[in-house]
């Protein structure tokens, strides 16, 4: 014990001063020792309680003892009381401890993985200034480029690109730190497949990071990670490498010389600092934006040697484990590089990494943030304990199913959490394949009993709960949406599983899978590829990969064109440069208050305010001009408007603007958008337009009108649907135009046409009521107290607009006031009514599940939604007329499916009109009914007159063992039936019929007696008289059936006659 002691604290005698090495260093190295155990052992027999209450105080008393003794005390101190600093014993007198001068950090094994992250961002906050911002959903905000939130700046994008709303919090942000929820699976970002075959990538992870917005850049913060890394958490220096951009010839990038240097300042060895290029330390936001040269800290789990070698080298003992990006470039669309306006920092560290490397792990799955998961997978499912095998080891893949059942049930909860639900496109269909991996893995491998994915959940929220409390909320939520999904995807794995079997059993010697089969149980069953390879590799089959990599190519082009074509946009978007010159000029923010300058007139009818403007500023081909020729699309910016931008799910406005001196020539707006507070109206000019030119400002009065009534709509319907449906009913997400509102629900249970009706009846009430709308603008935390404000996930600027239905807004805002619980009380920037009668009607013309738990809403309003409810009067109608009729049952056939072809032609038409939803339904179940019951009338129509037909044929052609012939019927169904009969009136005949139609359409139908020894096929007697008449048919040996078209029936009834004769 004595020689660690010794090399820690160095000799000395007693009484006299004894310094310690870096204390962090001391006891990062102290209880790695083999004599840990003995050494806390001692201290646990020494007075604790009256060094520990010292501790707090900093002050070490008067002591009297060897260096061991100091040295045992220290180590227990210091893990207990998380203590990190230089520190100087004098003996025979008090020394004071000077951690950061308040509470710091440390590094102990027994650090949680809470209390690691939560070291982190205590550090930033308290030492460095930071402010705390939590992590945003994983479902992106107003980002259509990703499918999930992937990195720590996905919610600072805004910031990065200059689009921030200057009025929000987000564009005072200066100093940040967070753990942000990240998925990386699908897109550019995809860790899906390799989870579970190693043990640190994941689906799902936690990105630490902090970040600088214009403030401090490369020296500040590679100190500050330095100094938490190497004293903070007591990581040792000699572990860490790190690496920095070494330039770029071909694209003119020098090497970050700054970058170098700082480090070496910092003290890191030449031989452990590294260049690298583009590809390594080089990061960039997307193919244009934001971008810049990044500086990586390598862990060396070994220690020992010189690793340098193995750095980037995608070696599990050498990994990353923080990177420090500073964005200080602008990749534009043509690929050259500009620099920003602002400097930023945007570094990021995985926590899960990082926890590996402090808790002294060499598996992300041995720490805190997965071991209580893997017990309960093995609890649950009664597998043999996990054991971190991988490969050839893992002989049974029973490891690799832990690891992808735990990493990809964190995964799913959080996702769910956030409101990503299981579904068939975009996020939501990556998330199915999740969920259908983690299924098949438990189900086949750990073989768990059904629905055992979300006896997981609890352990999830009791290891993410703390940072994350939507996992408790939604806990409920999360275990259902996960059962309903478990229970379809297992039947659908049976049903595959016997595909591949019969597949396999049909070849010969199997060794390759067809492609086909392979692709249409990915198409058709939602089988994630990979799973498809597995379960063939544990077969011993292999799978075209090239071929199916095709496949896969093909689907994500197609995917690609049709969202390409689905968000075309023609809107021009200000670029970061654009704005930072504008801001540079001294050009104001755009002040469209305009907007809300309406009033209600005597006779009702709404009076929208003028509105004159200044050009401020003209935008075309990513720069700013003062003059605009005529015929030039260019965006114009004013001092102010009253056009409503897009944003907050509204619609923008329409209209136009003349010049003062020049009002015949008028400037169509095709868009208004929005950007750092900038208003971009988007025109073609009819002439020369200049800075300066003074504009007066028509709005499409009918347009913002229709647009108010659905906003306005938008927010009773919210309310609406959570007195209807319950509390647990969230908004996902709206969209508001002049033509209809959309509006997108959780819901606990499917949406019955009771209760559709129920929220028309609700809505119907409101409107009557005739409410008036309040609104005013309070500051965000006052309105964030209201008890019952419902919103959503976006930036809100600040103050912000509180729209209120029926209440006066400092109403709701009084404390421990109740009225917002009574009424619609939102944030919105939106144009409002400002009465509830103006919206006259509500009609959801359209309801549909979008995923497992989540349904979208269509609804009209206004003089739209009175010609609704008329046409489904209409429909209903004409529904009652027709079932009146059918209650007398049809003499003929004809009449029969005349009454089945109107049923069909009135479903089309109940399917497609605008009408209320719930009347919708009722019909088509009514619609439903009669025509099963037309088609029930139709076959007894057709048996009872197939007997008359066959009977006839019979006496015809009695005793003969081949019938052919030509008849008069309805349908290739009647046809089948006619020929059924005859073969049972007469048996060990061939039959074969043929009925020409009005539009000499020719059915044909044949059976043939089954095991007769005849070498006559069915199928074949019938393709081969079809191909005569230029048609197909198929069928079995005994049965078959087919259509063609002909003139003249005598030359195809010799040919079946003579192909039956050669074969009979």
């Amino acid at each position: 014990m004595g020689s660690i002691t010794n090399s820690l604290l160095g000799t000395s005698r007693v009484g006299q001063p004894i310094t310690l090495r870096n204390p962090a260093q001391l006891t990062y190295d102290w209880l790695r020792h083999s004599d840990c155990p003995a050494i806390l052992e001692s201290c646990a027999k020494m007075n604790d309680k009256w060094l520990i209450g010292l501790l707090p105080m900093g002050t070490f008393p008067l002591l009297r003892m060897p260096p061991h003794t100091v040295g045992s005390l220290w180590a227990k101190a210091f893990a207990i009381h998380n203590m990190a600093a230089p520190l100087r014993l004098q003996l025979g007198r008090a020394v004071t401890f000077n951690a950061f001068r308040r509470r710091s950090l440390s590094y102990s094994t027994a650090q949680s993985a809470a209390a690691i992250r939560r070291a982190f961002l205590r550090y930033f906050q308290e030492k460095h200034g930071h402010r705390h911002v939590p992590s945003s959903s994983v479902r992106p905000r107003g980002d259509t480029s990703l499918l999930f939130v992937n990195a720590g700046m996905n919610q600072f994008k805004p910031i990065f690109l200059g689009t921030a709303d200057p009025r929000s919090d987000m564009a005072q942000y200066r100093r940040v730190v967070n753990s942000q929820k990240c998925v990386r699976a699908g897109g550019k970002h995809n860790d899906l497949e390799d989870v579970g075959r190693d043990v640190y990538h994941h689906t799902f992870f936690e990105m630490l990071g902090n970040w600088s917005f214009g403030d401090y850049f490369k020296e500040e913060a590679c100190s500050m990670a330095w100094q938490l890394l190497t004293q903070g958490y007591g990581i040792p220096e000699d572990r860490l490498y790190v690496t920095y951009f070494g330039g770029e010839p071909t694209l003119g990038l020098s090497a970050d010389q700054e970058t170098q240097e700082i480090w070496l300042s910092l003290g890191v060895p030449p031989a452990r600092l590294l260049p690298f290029g583009l590809k390594e330390n080089f990061w960039e936001m997307g193919e244009t934006g934001p971008c810049g040269p990044c500086t990586e800290i390598h862990y060396d789990h070994v220690g020992g040697r010189n690793a340098a070698s193995l750095v980037n080298q995608d070696s599990p003992d050498v990994v990353e484990i923080w990177n420090l990006v500073f964005m200080q470039y602008n990749r534009e669309s043509d690929r050259s590089l500009r620099l920003l306006p602002q400097q930023h920092v945007d570094t990021g560290m995985g926590l899960e990494r990082l926890v590996t490397v402090l808790q002294g792990k060499r598996s992300n799955y041995d720490t805190d943030l997965f071991s209580p998961i893997l017990e309960a997978i093995m609890k649950g499912s009664r597998a043999p304990q996990y054991q971190g095998l991988m490969g050839k080891e893992d002989t049974e893949h029973t490891d690799m199913a832990y690891r992808v059942v735990a990493d990809h049930i964190r995964t799913l909860c959080v996702c769910i959490a956030d409101g990503v639900y299981p579904g068939m496109s975009g996020a939501e269909l990556v998330l199915r394949r999740i969920l259908r991996r983690a299924v098949r893995f438990s189900s086949e491998i750990l073989r768990a009993p059904p629905l055992f994915l979300s006896s997981l959940v609890p352990s999830v929220v009791h290891v993410l709960g703390e940072a994350f409390p939507e996992l408790e909320r939604e806990k409920s939520q999360i275990m259902n949406i996960l059962n309903e999904n478990e229970e379809a995807f297992l039947i659908s794995l049976q049903q595959g599983r016997r595909i591949i079997d019969r597949t396999l059993q049909q070849q010969e010697e199997p060794q390759t899978f067809p492609v086909g089969v392979a692709w249409s149980l990915h198409r058709n069953l939602g089988f994630p590829l990979d799973l498809i390879g597995l379960m063939l590799e544990e077969r011993g089959i292999s799978l075209d990969k090239a071929a199916m990599d095709h496949l896969t190519v093909e689907e994500a082009e197609r995917k690609m064109r049709n969202q390409q074509a689905d968000e075309a946009q023609t809107g021009l978007e200000l670029d970061v440069h654009s704005m930072a010159e504008l801001q540079r000029r001294g050009v104001p923010c755009t002040n469209d208050s305009p907007k809300y300058n309406y009033t209600l007139a005597a006779d009702g009818k709404y009076v929208f305010g003028p509105c004159r403007a200044t050009v401020l500023m003209l935008y075309k081909d990513h720069s700013l001009h003062s003059e605009i020729d005529k015929g030039q699309r260019c965006g114009v910016i004013l001092d102010q408007t009253c056009f409503y931008a897009e944003q907050g799910g509204q619609s923008c406005d329409q209209g136009y603007f003349v010049r003062e001196d020049q009002q015949e020539a008028l400037f169509p707006v095709e868009s208004v958008q929005v950007a750092g507070g900038y208003m971009l109206h988007e025109v073609t000019t009819p002439e020369v337009l200049r800075v300066g030119d003074q504009l007066v400002l028509y709005l499409d009065e009918a347009h913002r009108l229709a647009c108010m009534q659905k906003h306005t709509a938008t927010h009773l319907l919210n309310y609406t649907l959570h007195q209807v449906l319950g509390d647990k009913t969230v908004q996902r997400g709206s969209h508001v135009t002049a033509e209809r509102l959309r509006f997108d629900v959780s819901v606990t249970a499917p949406v019955h046409v009771e209760q559709l009706q129920e929220v028309e009846q609700v809505l119907q009430d409101l409107i009557s009521q005739d409410e008036e709308i309040h609104t005013a603008l309070v500051p965000l935390t006052a309105a964030k107290c209201v008890r019952g404000l419902r919103t959503v996930d976006e930036a809100y600027p600040n103050p912000v607009r509180v729209v209120s239905v029926g209440i006066p807004v400092d109403v709701a805002l009084k404390p421990g006031s109740q009225a917002a619980l009574q009424t619609s009380v939102e944030l919105c920037c939106g144009t409002h009514l400002l009465t509830t009668g103006a919206i006259q009607d509500v009609v959801i013309v359209s309801e549909r599940p979008l995923a497992k738990g989540i349904t979208r809403l269509i609804a009209i309003t206004g003089e739209e939604a009175k010609q609704a409810r008329e046409t489904g009067q209409e429909l209903v109608r004409a529904v009652e007329s027709i079932t009146e009729r059918m209650k007398t049952k049809p003499l003929s056939l004809n009449e029969g499916f005349h009454l089945s072809k109107e049923v069909g032609i009135l479903t089309d038409s109940v399917d497609s009109a605008t009408m209320p939803q719930w009347q919708r339904k009722e019909l088509q179940a009514k619609l439903k009914a009669l025509q099963r019951n037309a088609n029930t009338n139709i076959r007894k129509l057709e048996v009872k007159q197939a007997a008359v037909i066959a009977q006839g044929l019979l006496k015809k052609h009695s005793r003969c063992s081949l019938i052919i012939d030509k008849v008069s019927v309805e349908s290739l169904s009647m046809l089948v039936k006619v020929v059924n009969q005859v073969c049972d009136g007469s048996p060990g005949a061939s039959v074969m019929l043929f009925s020409k139609q009005d539009s000499e359409k020719v059915f044909c139908a044949c059976q043939v007696p089954k095991g007769s020894g005849s070498e006559l096929s069915a199928a074949e007697w019938a393709t081969t008289v079809c191909s005569e008449m230029g048609g197909n048919a198929g069928g079995s040996d005994v049965v078959a059936k087919g259509t063609g078209t002909i003139d003249s029936l005598d030359r195809v009834l010799q040919t079946a006659q003579n192909f039956a004769q050669k074969l009979n």
